[in-house]
C-alpha cells in the first residue's frame, strides 16, 4: 500500500476485516472436502476444474504458461504455516522505510552534535533553515502532486530500458518515502528544540515576542509529530487526524510568525527592522512559502461529489463515483470537508471509463456507517495519490495477489494491463462483494490471467507460496505486489524472500 496502501481500511485490527474472516482459521475440527466427489485416484486437494459445473475461474484455476503447459497444481495450505528464520524476518523488518528513517535521523543528530561542539558554522547562523528544510521535505514526501511527479519520472524514464534490479530499487524507494517523511519531521522538531534553547540562552538580546512565538511553535510542532507515532495513528485514527492536521496547521501559522518576527528583529541594535529586503533575502522565508504551497495544493482540489453505494453484504460497501482513473491510485473520502478522511484503493477500467469504484470493508465506525447509513455525497480530493501499485507500469509482467478487500487496490492494475496476473483469495467472493465487482473482473480479465480462490468452497485457503511459484514460472513474472492483512502479508513476503521472488507487500509504517 505504498505509502498509503496500508491505510486502505484503518482500524485497530490489522489482521482481518470482516470480509476476510475465515481465510486464516486454524480450527482443526472442520473437515476439508473436495469441490465435488470424485471416483478416481487423484488426491482430494487437487484443483479439478474439469469436473466442476461452476466456472473454473470462479473456483480457482491455475494459469497456463505461454508454452501451453499447465504448472503444478496447488493444494490447500497446511494448517501450520512455515515460520522463516529470524534473519529473514529481520531483513524484512529493516526495510527501506526504516533505512531511510535511520539515515535521516542520524544525519541530523550528527549535525546537532556538531553545532553544539561549535564545528558546524552554517547551523550556527541558519538553524531556522535546517528546521524548515526538514519540515518542507517531510511535507513533500506526503504531497500527492509531488509523489505523482516522482512516479511519472520513474515510470516513463525507466520502463523501456532499465534492468530489473534498477526498477526494483526505484520501486522500493517510492514505496518507502514515508521513512524520509518521518525522519525529516522528527529531525525538524529536534532542530527546532535546539534553536529555541539557543534563543533562550541568549534571551538578554532577544525580544520577548520572538521567544514566546518560538516556544509556541515548538510546542505545536512537537504535538503534531508525536500524534503521528504508529501506535496513535493505527489505534486512535481520529486522535491522530485531529492533532496531526489541525495542530500541524496551527504550527505552520506559528512558524510564519516566528520566521517573520525572528528575522525582522535586529538583535545587534535591539530594534525592529522595517525594510522588506532583509526578510525576503532569508532562506527561512522561502522554505515557509513552499511548505505552505504544498500543504494547500491537495486541499484546493477538495470537492463534494455524488456517490452511489451498493451493499452486496453486511461486510462490504461498494462506492461508485463518476469519471475513470488510471491504475494504482488511491483516494481519500469523508462525510465532512475537513475531518475523518479514510483512504481506499480505486478500481477503474481506465481513464475513459465513466466510473471508478472503491471497496470499503467494514472494520471501524466510518466504514460501518457506509453500510448502515449510505451517503448520497462524500467529500474527496480530486487529486488522487499514488500507491506502490502505480509503479506496476514500469514492469513487463507481474502478479497482483490480494486477499479480501485488498482487491480494491489490486484490480485496476490487472484490468488496465494485460501483462498482470490477478490472484484473489477470499471467502464467497461473489456473494460478499456483489455483481459489480464480479462483473468488472469477468468482463475485463481473461480466464487464463486470473485465479479466484474461494476458500469457503475449497475448504481453506491455498498454499499461497506454491501458487505464487507456479504462477511466477508459467506467467513469466518479474515482480509480485501483495495486498493482504498483516498475517497474510508477512507469510507471503517471507516466503517470496526465501524463494528469490521479487515482492512488495503492504505497509503499515508510513
Amino acid at each position: 500500500m505504498s505509502h498509503a496502501e496500508s491505510d486502505l481500511n484503518p482500524g485497530p485490527n490489522r489482521d482481518f476485516d470482516d470480509a476476510e474472516k475465515g481465510l486464516y482459521d486454524d480450527t482443526p475440527n472442520l473437515p476439508i472436502f473436495p469441490p465435488l466427489a470424485s471416483t478416481d485416484e487423484r488426491p482430494q486437494n487437487r484443483i479439478d476444474t474439469a469436473l466442476s459445473p461452476t466456472s473454473p475461474v470462479h473456483e480457482g484455476t491455475t494459469p497456463f504458461s505461454r508454452e501451453g503447459k499447465p504448472p503444478k497444481l496447488t493444494s490447500v495450505a497446511p494448517r501450520k504455516p512455515t515460520r522463516e528464520s529470524r534473519w529473514i524476518r529481520c531483513q524484512l523488518w529493516f526495510n527501506t522505510y526504516r533505512k531511510f528513517f535511520t539515515f535521516v535521523t542520524l544525519l541530523n543528530l550528527a549535525g546537532i552534535i556538531m553545532v553544539s561542539l561549535g564545528r558546524f558554522s552554517y547551523a550556527e547562523t541558519h538553524s531556522g533553515a535546517l528546521v524548515l528544510g526538514n519540515l518542507l521535505t517531510a511535507v513533500l514526501m506526503r504531497n500527492e502532486l509531488f509523489l505523482r511527479f516522482l512516479y511519472a519520472i520513474a515510470i516513463y524514464g525507466l520502463r523501456s530500458w532499465a534492468p530489473i534490479w534498477l526498477k526494483l530499487s526505484v520501486t522500493s524507494i517510492l514505496q518507502h518515502v514515508g521513512g524520509i517523511h518521518s525522519g525529516c519531521a522528527l529531525s525538524g522538531a529536534a532542530w527546532l528544540v535546539y534553536k529555541i534553547v539557543d534563543i533562550v540562552r541568549h534571551r538578554s538580546v532577544q525580544h520577548r515576542t520572538v521567544i514566546a512565538t518560538g516556544i509556541l511553535t515548538n510546542i505545536l510542532v512537537i504535538i503534531s509529530v508525536l500524534s503521528a507515532f504508529p501506535w496513535i495513528r493505527n489505534y486512535h485514527h481520529n486522535v491522530f487526524e485531529r492533532h496531526h492536521r489541525f495542530i500541524g496547521w496551527l504550527g505552520l501559522g506559528a512558524t510564519w510568525c516566528f520566521v517573520i518576527l525572528g528575522n525582522t528583529y535586529d538583535i545587534k541594535h535591539g530594534r525592529w527592522r522595517h525594510d522588506a529586503n532583509s526578510l525576503l533575502s532569508v532562506q527561512e522565508l522561502w522554505f515557509a512559502v513552499f511548505m505552505t504551497i504544498f500543504v494547500l495544493i491537495p486541499w484546493l482540489t477538495l470537492r463534494k461529489v455524488p456517490v452511489d453505494v451498493e451493499i452486496p453484504s453486511p461486510k462490504v460497501a461498494v462506492l461508485r463515483f463518476e469519471r475513470g482513473i488510471q491504475q494504482g491510485l488511491l483516494g481519500r473520502i469523508s462525510r465532512t470537508s475537513i475531518m475523518e478522511y479514510h483512504a481506499f484503493g480505486i478500481i477503474s477500467e481506465g481513464r475513459k471509463s465513466p466510473y471508478h469504484y472503491m471497496i470499503c470493508g467494514v472494520q471501524g465506525d466510518f466504514t460501518e456507517s457506509l453500510v448502515k447509513n449510505p451517503p448520497k455525497h462524500v467529500w474527496t480530493r480530486e487529486l488522487k495519490f499514488a500507491g506502490v501499485g502505480h509503479a506496476s507500469a514500469m514492469f513487463k509482467r507481474g502478479i497482483r495477489i490480494c486477499t479480501g478487500t485488498g482487491i480494491g487496490a489490486a484490480l485496476s492494475t490487472c484490468i488496465q494491463s494485460q501483462n498482470w496476473f490477478l490472484i484473489w483469495i477470499g471467502s464467497d467472493q461473489e456473494k460478499t462483494f456483489g455483481p459489480t465487482i464480479t462483473g468488472l473482473i469477468h468482463n475485463n480479465i481473461e480466464p487464463e490471467r486470473m485465479i479466484l480462490w474461494d476458500s469457503k468452497k475449497r475448504g481453506g485457503r491455498p498454499d499461497t507460496m506454491q501458487l505464487l511459484k507456479d504462477t511466477w514460472r508459467s506467467f513469466g513474472a518479474e515482480v509480485i505486489f501483495i495486498t493482504s492483512n498483516m498475517k497474510g502479508n508477512n507469510e507471503m513476503m517471507q516466503g517470496c524472500h526465501v524463494a528469490g521472488l521479487h515482492a512488495f507487500g503492504t505497509l503499515w509504517d508510513f
